[in-house]
């Protein structure tokens, strides 16, 4: 940028990359002072020379300002892309959201609102690999054991993400390098320092070969689809992974592998073979009998294939068709609390993310409240598409029947193994059918914890949905401070468990 061009302008220095606050406050100063986002530029604290006036703060006398919790809530998680003009994209949509533009975040074509998504995207999907591949080796220090591992995260998301491997190793303590970043727990206070190298983490501990052995027992030839393995877990993180060593062997013998599991399910049947045995329970009754199923060793790949099977299923309902996408989950692996709706909406089904529209915004005002974040509870429904009756130009919802749950049931139990949360929440009739299997009356089991059919714990509640198609405000106001009770008693269940 020209010399001149910015002296014209208005410079904001942050303190750090991912300083959401700070930039929040800089952003209320400029709103307030009526500069437009063609005349501010964003820069990080040492990464150019001051060459413009500082942002102004907020006058005194400046009128406060609201805009949409869901500009706050994604605009707070793409600021930690790595992209340099994140800062004057996310100024230049507040610009918007307070000049005319109220409903912007609604506008799902707008390009700036589809950059804002993709930016958001794709920091969760950096957080979702770090959970997923940070391997901590046991280091001896002189006050004890420490463990420490590397990560190269693609965004800034160490400090955000760190509070996840507190609840996740709290017992521990630990270090992860990065190059821009360090992170330690000591069992007591987080500290934050500069980053480092890959020579800085030990190659190895005796955790090693088990987590290689592990690895290749679990190991199935003949599920082996190395496209979607490589999308899911990329070559980088392989330096990183302990059983990342395995997968080149493991890969080159699979195909003998198959060829002798073949030759050995074509041996010749039992001459003698037993009469089949009389069931003293009908088959619905047998089909809905507890099936748990073990967590996944990589509960990353195995959600990964889940969807992959998902998409390429050729025997899907026939409103699965009429939808845009399906809706898979969002959220982390190992979550202590894991909400299961009924189904994507209209807005869900457009944006392709669960609990995005009107309920999902309810459900995000109750969370808040109840002092949950929902970037730490997974989030999905039961039935992955959106089943709707077209009306003109309106897409009206069709509840799914019993079929449907049943048919979406073993992808739901699969999806509930492999995140492996503390507690279930079942929000509204659907849900709680599909994870226990029996038609409970949702009014009368809510607050009460059930058993689903893999043998998890489930916390009954209503469908956000429900507070809304209450007749009148009282009545939503009620309703609104029972469901925040609901939740409050969730997540203090998780604590007791």
């Amino acid at each position: 940028m020209p010399a001149l061009a910015l002296r014209q302008g208005v410079a904001v220095t942050l303190p750090g990359p991912a300083d959401f606050t700070a930039w929040r406050q800089a952003a209320r100063g400029l709103v307030a002072a009526e500069i437009p986002p063609e005349q501010a530029e964003w820069v990080v604290a040492g990464e150019l020379p001051g060459l413009l006036a500082e942002a102004p703060a907020p006058p005194p006398s400046a009128a406060p300002f609201s805009v949409p919790r869901a500009f706050l809530d994604q605009a707070e998680i793409a600021i930690r892309h790595s992209d340099r003009e994140r800062f004057a994209l996310l100024y230049g949509l507040l610009w918007r959201l307070t000049h005319g533009e109220r409903h912007l975040m609604q506008a799902a074509t707008d390009p700036a609102v589809i950059r804002l998504s993709a930016l958001v995207k794709a920091v969760r999907r950096d957080a979702h690999k770090m959970h997923a591949f940070v391997r901590f080796r046991e280091v001896q220090a002189e006050d004890g054991p420490r463990h420490i591992a590397w990560f190269e995260p693609d965004h800034h998301i160490e400090e955000a993400e760190a509070d996840f491997f507190v609840r996740r190793f709290a017992s521990l303590r630990w270090s992860i390098v990065t190059p821009r970043r360090s992170v330690a727990w000591d069992g007591q206070a987080l500290d934050f320092g500069p980053g480092g190298r890959r020579a800085d983490v030990p190659p190895d501990d005796a955790m090693e070969p088990l987590w290689r052995a592990y690895y290749a027992s679990i190991f199935n030839p003949a599920r082996l689809k190395p496209g979607a393995m490589r999308a899911e877990m990329p070559r980088k993180y392989w330096r990183s992974l302990p059983e990342a060593a395995e997968i080149p062997r493991l890969m080159a013998e699979a195909p003998r592998r198959v060829a002798e599991m073949v030759e050995r399910a074509a041996a010749a049947p039992n001459p003698r073979p037993q009469k089949p045995r009389h069931l003293s329970m009908p088959p619905h009754v047998l089909r809905d009998m507890p099936t748990p199923i073990d967590a996944p060793a990589d509960p990353a790949m195995a959600l990964a294939a889940l969807r992959e099977e998902l998409l390429s299923r050729p025997d899907l309902p026939a409103f699965a068709a009429r939808a845009t996408q399906p809706v898979f989950g969002e959220g982390p692996v190992g979550a202590a609390l894991m909400f299961v709706g009924e189904q994507p909406g209209d807005e869900e089904d457009i944006a392709g993310r669960p609990f995005v529209g009107p309920a999902g915004r309810l459900l995000d005002r109750a969370l808040a409240q109840a002092g949950v974040e929902r970037r730490d509870a997974y989030l999905t429904n039961a039935v992955k598409h959106f089943k709707f009756t077209p009306t003109g130009k309106r897409r009206i919802h069709q509840s799914p029947d019993a079929g449907d749950i049943t048919y979406y049931r073993p992808f739901l139990a699969r999806e509930v193994a492999a995140v492996a949360p503390r507690l279930v929440v079942s929000l509204g009739a659907s849900a709680l059918t599909a994870l226990t299997g029996k038609k409970l009356p949702v009014l009368k089991t809510r607050g009460q914890v059930v058993t689903a059919l893999g043998g998890q714990p489930v916390f009954a509640t209503v469908h956000p949905s429900y507070l809304l198609r209450l007749p009148d405000a009282e009545a939503q106001a009620a309703g609104f401070a029972d469901f925040v009770a609901d939740l409050r008693a969730a997540q203090a269940h998780t604590q007791g468990l």
